[in-house]
């Protein structure tokens, strides 16, 4: 979930790599509601539905469906706010939905995931709760994330910066994107044998994610204690 704002980011269809003040954005765009990146990020959510129908089709095509769906948002995920800072068409709705996006397709998959256990390592046999205990670290800590923001966007600026996008939230994404990818891939017989590498990178994703969450949280109490 992505990072985002951490997965995907908070940033992505903003310009926030740019200094407002050297590098304004054109004005016939900075009123645009639907700029290419927000439509990118709309696409995004159109196919969750689909995503979900796709998962429960008990063929090749679907499960060959379900991994493309979730490759290609992955994609648009990097591609929209590249895009966003490239042609400075960074707008407050895209900056709002980027990260809505983000979010509900990497639940989605996750819960979808957890309907159908799925056997990690043949010698353990199966185990019912090994997509589900990091399904909930990782759901709850984009939950959690979320209202710790708007709580800081309506305190003060040092607050905001304390819980700024950072680099282990990015790799946070990146690990939690590859290992729904491989997941859901190994579904398929033909890649089943990759499916204890996605597991691992599942738990990774985790734990970066609960390690994000309790540095954010120490950076908030900096703040908070130097009133």
């Amino acid at each position: 979930m992505g990072e985002e704002e951490d997965s995907v980011t908070v940033d992505h269809n903003s310009c926030d790599g740019a200094d407002s003040s050297t590098l304004p954005p054109p004005p016939q765009l900075s009123s645009k509601v639907l700029t290419l990146p927000t439509v990118l990020t709309l696409g995004r959510v159109a196919a969750v539905p689909i995503l979900v129908a796709t998962f429960y089709v008990d063929c090749w095509w679907g499960r060959t469906a379900t991994t493309s769906l979730f490759i290609a948002a992955a994609i648009t995920d990097w591609l929209d706010g590249y895009l966003a800072r490239k042609l400075r068409l960074g707008s407050a709705f895209g900056a709002f939905l980027d990260p809505v996006a983000d979010k509900l397709m990497v639940a989605a998959t996750l819960i979808l995931l957890c309907t159908k256990p799925m056997d990690a390592v043949v010698v353990l046999g199966p185990v019912p709760w090994l997509v589900t205990v990091p399904s909930i670290a990782i759901i709850g800590r984009e939950i959690t994330m979320s209202a710790v923001r708007e709580w800081a966007a309506s305190q003060n600026g040092k607050l905001s910066k304390a819980v700024a996008v950072n680099s282990l939230g990015k790799w946070k994404t990146a690990t939690q994107m590859i290992a729904l990818t491989i997941l859901l891939a190994s579904r398929d017989s033909s890649f089943e044998r990759l499916l204890p590498s996605g597991i691992g990178l599942l738990y990774v994703s985790a734990g970066l994610s609960i390690w994000s969450l309790v540095v954010y949280m120490r950076q908030i109490m900096r703040v908070l204690l130097k009133k």
